[in-house]
């Protein structure tokens, strides 16, 4: 059905939401509505209950609901939504009407009709590429446009559409986002200058430390998501220590009311296969106890020389109302990944000349034996308890445990090629096994109070994350350094010898890390909200390394940085100018405890700082469609830049610089611009500089414009959906001087474009096959350059993949 969307009409005009699903099932649904504004809640309880909503502006004007959650029947929740307003109302079937008490006649709607379909904090099936709220910024369920901060989300139909699979994939696609790859399973993430090294998981934190090479949270499958959700900048009121970077929120699928499922099969390029089946709904009569079950399976080659790629993703959650105000939630989600020749580093980028390289685009520098298996289960748990006064306590928990075993046979970027003969390079091993656990815990307490005559909200909560990496390795005492061609490369090395007491390498890293914070949202006059908060963090980090091997002398360290107390404070501002538009600051201060080590091995000092933020936000047609605009800056103290190795190793060194400061810009645009037709646009602008006005970390595109588009055709076409997208993103370079070379040297790639397109076509109501084409036009170019070991990464050349869906 066709939605017509237009400006509210004058008080005298009744509203009409429609939400998607067409019937009331006689079941309970599971609410979860804040007090707010009466007209705003009233859109979101059609939502989650599946109602058509009739009412009149002039009834629900200045009044406010109370707050709905739990499991509850369509009645009941409406009886507590209303209670105290004096509004009377009647159910009959999927229509909910509500009238003043005493109002006589039928209601009747004008001749001109609103359609408004109000979204909520899930994206699945809502067709949306917008959402109608989030609580990454602050944990309160507040709209992009109440959230005094820039923040992203990428929805399930933008997922599908796209036929993304891979967090690399989603978050190259995500506004803001530069991803930096540095190997076959290996990247980072960087926002507004720096790398996002906080990821959370349903609000749970988890930690990256990219230096380990296990990076579980890199390789999740997207089938298990509803939706991601970026915040850029800082995030130092729920996650302590941070950079002006950003979170990723990873929001994992939940069991449905109603019984859902689909199957899904693709094939594309390089041999690459795929297969995805999704199954939800109720596991009991009553629909008290629901379920989800979710299995992704995909492997095939790559245009990479002698890569093949196997990865499993399993993922089951229970929901289970133990009584009408207590939610119980348990999930354990597991992956496999086994890929053969895979490459821990990108391909060579100098010649022993200096000048730059342009090899193949299939060059892998990693042999056809190399390996590196992972597996990873994460176990999660959550109950909430609905409290007296529309107050709620939720209380999560979740433990991850990964092993990874790796041989890792490469062809080194270390040493440099001669340009006419290829000679000069060698061979780079090591084998070994890591493991890794993470523990997190979250409780949050949350809700109205009355001030001055008038409503506001407080949150409160206290979480603690631990997080350990323990790796053994083993260097070869014969195969490695062996001499290597560039030119005869064929991804095949001399079978290594290995004697784990003679020469190896132990490293292990132990970070834990609690917090107290608060927050309020204040509501001095209904224009103004006014957030305030703030996080006392307690930080301890721990590593030792033992490195020995025949070519080196023997290497042993022993970090600590432990920070107690720590105050972390939170402001934001939000005015809304009018229906439609409102206007933000915030403020945040920034501590970064490091891990980077200086040419001597000694860690360096925290990262110290303030950020900056003032916006504009608009939404329209009952938020389907957002857009913001962001002028940021943020300073920092401290800040890691690459700086050789430590002395007797070739571990990366790192040096301190005072008072780098980053500047920028944001703009998207998000959300359905007409009926059937999704866009999401963006522009983002950040330039980081140190004390000397010099630009720093180079490597970062400072501008970035990201588009995708799809459209629904009507007529005789209107089970056929195009869409298309380009990423443009500004030159980047970085200059190094390498022993081997003696004299500076620059690697850079200039402007580059990129094009893709899709087309679906609804084959039957339940089936519906999808092309998805990237790279259209086969653009060649450098995506990423990676400063510690001289080498770069290509981005994908033109791909294609087909794929075909059955809802059931």
């Amino acid at each position: 059905m066709r939605r017509l969307f237009q400006p509210r009409l004058l008080s005298t005009t009744l509203v009409l939401a429609l939400p998607f699903a067409a019937q009331v099932q006689a079941q309970t649904f599971n609410f979860n509505i804040p007090a707010q504004p009466l007209a705003n809640a009233l859109q979101t309880f059609g939502q989650q209950a599946n109602l058509q909503v009739l009412y009149s502006p002039d009834d629900v004007q200045s009044l406010r609901s109370r707050a709905v959650s739990g499991a509850l029947t369509p009645q009941a929740g409406i009886e507590q939504l209303l209670a105290g307003s004096k509004l009377a109302y009647s159910l009959e079937g999927n229509t909910l009407t509500l009238s003043s008490r005493g109002a006589t006649g039928e209601l009747e709607l004008g001749a001109t009709r609103i359609s408004g379909e109000g979204l909520g904090s899930v994206s699945e099936n809502t067709g949306s590429y917008t959402t109608g709220s989030t609580s990454t910024a602050t944990k309160m369920n507040l709209s992009l446009r109440e959230t005094p901060q820039s923040i992203s989300v990428m929805t399930r139909q933008r997922i599908d559409d796209q036929s993304l699979t891979t967090v690399n994939d989603v978050l190259a696609q995500t506004p803001g986002l530069n991803v930096q790859s540095l190997g076959s399973d290996r990247f980072y993430v960087y926002s507004r200058g720096y790398e996002i090294d906080n990821y959370q998981y349903d609000g749970i934190p988890t930690t990256v430390f990219s230096q380990t090479q296990s990076l579980p949270q890199d390789l999740m499958d997207l089938a298990v998501y509803d939706h991601i959700e970026v915040l850029r900048g800082a995030t130092g009121l729920l996650t302590g220590a941070g950079d002006p970077s950003g979170t990723i929120n990873f929001i994992r699928k939940r069991p449905t009311d109603t019984f859902q499922g689909h199957v899904s099969a693709g094939a594309g390029s390089w041999d690459r296969y795929r297969t995805e089946a999704d199954v939800s709904g109720p596991l009991v009569d009553s629909g008290k106890i629901r379920g989800r079950a979710v299995a992704a399976y995909s492997e095939g080659h790559s245009y990479l020389d002698a890569l093949k790629q196997e990865k499993t993703s399993l993922y089951g959650v229970v929901e289970a109302d133990l009584t009408d105000d207590t939610l119980l939630t348990f999930g354990v989600d597991y992956l496999h990944n086994d890929p053969k020749g895979y490459s821990t580093t990108g391909i060579p980028l100098f010649y022993s000349n200096g000048k730059q390289t342009n090899l193949s685009r299939s060059f892998n520098a990693a042999s056809g034996d190399s390996t590196n298996r992972q597996d990873a289960t994460t176990t999660f748990a959550s109950i909430e308890q609905k409290l007296a006064y529309d107050w709620s306590l939720k209380v999560s928990a979740s433990y991850m445990y990964s092993t990874r075993d790796y041989d890792s046979r490469m062809f080194s970027t270390s040493r440099f090629a001669n340009e006419q003969t290829g000679a000069g390079t060698r061979t780079a091993m090591t084998k070994g096994d890591a493991t890794q656990k993470q523990k997190g815990f979250d409780v949050q307490l949350k809700g109205p109070f009355q001030l001055g005559g008038r409503e506001h909200e407080l949150m409160m909560g206290f979480n603690y994350q631990d997080y350990e990496n323990h790796r053994q390795g083993a260097n070869p005492l014969s195969g490695d350094r062996s001499p290597l061609n560039l030119y005869t490369w064929n991804n095949h090395t001399v079978e290594p010898v290995y004697d784990v007491r003679g020469s190896y390498d132990d490293d292990r890293i132990k970070f834990r890390q609690n917090g107290t914070y608060a927050a309020v949202r204040l509501k001095p006059m209904d224009d103004l909200a006014v957030i305030l908060g703030a996080r006392v963090s307690n930080y301890n980090y721990d590593s030792t390394l033992d490195f020995k091997t025949p070519a080196l002398a023997p290497y042993s360290s022993h970090d600590t940085n432990k920070t107690s107390g720590k105050v972390t404070p939170y402001a934001g501002v939000v005015y809304d100018l009018n229906e439609n538009h409102s206007v933000y600051a915030s403020y945040t201060s920034i501590f970064k405890p490091q891990t980077y080590r200086n040419q001597n091995g000694q860690t360096l000092a925290p990262r110290e700082g303030d950020n900056y933020e003032l916006g504009l936000k608009s939404e329209y047609f009952n938020g389907r469609l957002n857009s913001a605009i962001a002028v940021y800056e943020s300073k920092q103290n401290n800040l890691a830049t690459p700086d050789g190795t430590i002395v007797g190793t070739e571990t990366p060194a790192s040096r301190a610089v005072a008072g780098a400061k980053t500047r920028g810009i944001d703009m998207e645009l998000s959300g359905e611009i007409l009926p059937d037709w999704n866009m999401n646009a963006s522009y983002n602008h950040s330039v980081t500089k140190d004390a000397d006005n010099e630009r720093i970390n180079t490597y970062i595109p400072s501008d970035m414009f990201k588009l995708w588009t799809t459209y629904k055709l009507s007529g005789d076409l209107d089970r056929l959906t195009v869409g298309g997208g380009v990423n443009w993103q500004s030159g980047i370079h970085f200059s190094a001087t390498p022993s081997q070379i003696g004299r500076t040297v620059k690697a850079k790639e200039d402007d580059v474009a990129v094009f893709n397109l899709m087309a679906r076509y609804q084959l039957t109501k339940q089936w519906s096959g999808t092309v998805n084409v990237n790279n259209v036009f086969d653009k060649k170019y450098i995506s990423s350059l990676d400063t510690n070991f001289n080498s770069m990464y290509y981005g994908d050349p033109r791909n294609l993949m087909f794929s075909t869906r059955y809802d059931f």
